[in-house]
């Protein structure tokens, strides 16, 4: 009781003055008080509302994927958190092996540029200042914008906004009271919703936190549903090693620098990993050789497998290419919607068929 009365009196207050911050910002925006910056190439924007990690990442590669089907020119804006280049600019060509360092570019714009076979990925907050910079050297038949919700000041044709299944309902709160980076009536922006993580939550609550979105929307938007099924275990050279049955029974050590490590641990636990050591560091966290070395030593004294997701390989293959650090592959599955979402993004660009 004393708690809630102290989230009334002080946590309450920040967290109304904090939405309406935000819709006074969009605001701004919609009304043209504050210009937007157009471009003639369409732009679809891949976003959320929520602090922490939707899955956001795997989706843009299913998008680009489905782009280069549509024999479509794609050009990535990523604002390269925590990377060198996150303050000015920096570009990644596709078509190739990357050796680039994530701590220059950061780790989810390598990632992303492994899955362009042509195109680009360009790095760097200011997304409008850096299309205008790369646009002639790319040539972009289509623009992808990750992580581009609040990013206002460029204009896009389509939003697509992530939700993670698994976050209780009960957060969907502004901060400090809440999960979201900003209310709920930001949605009246959103084009499509995505569902991550389904097959983790009961349908009840798909179905009331589908709902409680749709009190916020202009319209009731189309609604996909994704799962992220697990399809091996990889070695630095991306060369798959084992299969998941082969977890059974094996000594684990969890290694992860992820905002929800939890899914993480799930999948390895459901396929009969026993999990010795779960080494949780913080999002987006630059392992040193010294934690990798240690990791190391520690793996051969106990004799139990490194296992880290592909996001966190691509910072520790920079650093060191060991075969005894593995990672799991995690590929994006539609459980509804996929041809939905694929109908709409040929409307933005004007495709009747591919």
């Amino acid at each position: 009781m004393i708690k809630n009365l102290s989230q009334n009196l002080f946590l309450k207050p920040l967290s109304v003055l904090w939405d309406k911050v935000y819709q006074f910002r969009r605001f701004l925006f919609e009304y043209n008080i504050v210009k937007k910056n157009y471009f003639k190439v369409p732009i679809i924007s891949v976003g959320n509302i929520t602090f922490g990690g939707t899955g956001k990442t795997p989706l843009t590669i299913w998008l680009i994927k489905l782009l280069e089907k549509m024999d479509q020119e794609v050009m990535v804006l990523s604002r390269g958190y925590k990377g060198k280049r996150e303050n000015s600019s920096g570009i990644l060509h596709g078509g190739g092996r990357f050796y680039s360092n994530p701590e220059e570019f950061g780790d989810e714009p390598l990632l992303l540029s492994r899955s362009l076979t042509k195109g680009a990925v360009v790095v760097g907050k200011n997304r409008s200042e850096n299309l205008k910079k790369y646009f002639s050297d790319v040539k972009p038949d289509i623009v992808v914008m990750d992580d581009g919700f609040q990013h206002l000041r460029l204009f896009r044709n389509f939003n697509i906004v992530l939700f993670d299944s698994l976050l209780p309902l009960d957060r969907y709160k502004t901060a400090p009271m809440g999960y979201l980076r900003e209310g709920l009536t930001s949605l009246k922006d959103a084009d499509f919703i995505v569902l991550t993580r389904v097959d983790q939550v009961h349908e009840k609550k798909i179905n009331e936190l589908i709902d409680m979105l749709y009190e916020h929307t202009s319209r009731p938007l189309p609604v996909a549903k994704v799962k992220y099924a697990p399809c091996g275990i990889y070695n630095c050279f991306d060369e798959k090693v084992m299969d998941l049955k082969e977890l059974n029974g094996k000594k684990v050590s969890a290694v992860t620098g992820i905002a929800s490590p939890e899914y993480f641990h799930n999948i390895l636990s459901q396929y009969g990993a026993e999990i010795i050591n779960k080494l949780n560091f913080p999002d987006h966290y630059y392992f040193s050789s010294e934690d990798l070395n240690e990791i190391l030593i520690d793996s051969v004294q106990n004799d139990y497998l490194i296992l880290v997701t592909e996001k966190d390989m691509v910072k520790v293959k920079r650093l060191l290419k060991d075969e005894r650090i593995l990672y799991l592959k995690i590929e994006m599955e539609f459980m509804s919607g996929e041809f939905e979402l694929e109908d709409a993004i040929k409307k933005v660009l004007n495709l009747d068929s591919y």
